[in-house]
């Protein structure tokens, strides 16, 4: 009884207050990293999903020079259901979205459409990082040191056309960028 009555306390114990505060700093991660935290909310939303696409957006000074970026989008579909949604990872609190993972809208899906083939997360062996330096070693470096500012974006398909998972390395703001290179992923 006297061990228990010197364990107990009538006064709630205070978190110190460095744990209580946020960190407004930007988490910035991999492609692989963010794809593999939205796989398993991907699975919950429905078993058989598999990832069709993965995309960057640099946000809040992120600007992908290192093979990093804290905004992730990647598109799941579920040949089974022939359904896809899209999942977000986000290192940094937006006006549009939170830190951590989130999914859209659920659409339509064709398993018959080779331009959104699904791939197998198994053959995903080269992450933006690596991605990242092959392409400073095929035009980027020189593009770099002309323009630091450029920010640099990945976006991970297959083209069925090759049989390739491969990354685009895009070096500009825009779809098209100053300089694409293609790595293979695999």
């Amino acid at each position: 009884l006297a061990v228990m009555c010197l364990g107990c306390s009538s006064e709630p114990t205070k978190a110190p207050a460095s744990n209580t505060e946020q960190p407004a700093t930007s988490q910035t991660e991999t492609g692989r990293f963010a794809l593999q935290r939205m796989l398993v909310p991907a699975r919950g939303w429905s078993g058989d999903a598999q990832p069709v696409r993965l995309e960057s957006t640099n946000l809040k000074g992120s600007n992908g020079h290192d093979g990093k970026a804290n905004f992730w989008r990647a598109l799941f579909a579920s040949p089974g259901r022939q359904k896809s949604e899209p999942f977000t990872w986000s290192g940094v609190t937006t006006e549009d979205t939170p830190r951590g993972v989130n999914h859209g809208v659920e659409d339509t899906y064709n398993p018959a459409n080779r331009l959104a083939r699904p791939f197998d997360l198994n053959f995903l062996k080269v992450d933006t990082d690596k991605a990242f330096e092959v392409a400073q070693e095929h035009g980027g470096k020189k593009l770099l040191e002309k323009d630091p500012k450029v920010n640099v974006g990945y976006l991970l398909d297959f083209d069925a056309q090759s049989n390739q998972l491969r990354w685009h390395v895009i070096y500009g703001s825009d779809s098209i960028g100053k300089l694409t290179v293609l790595v293979d992923a695999s």
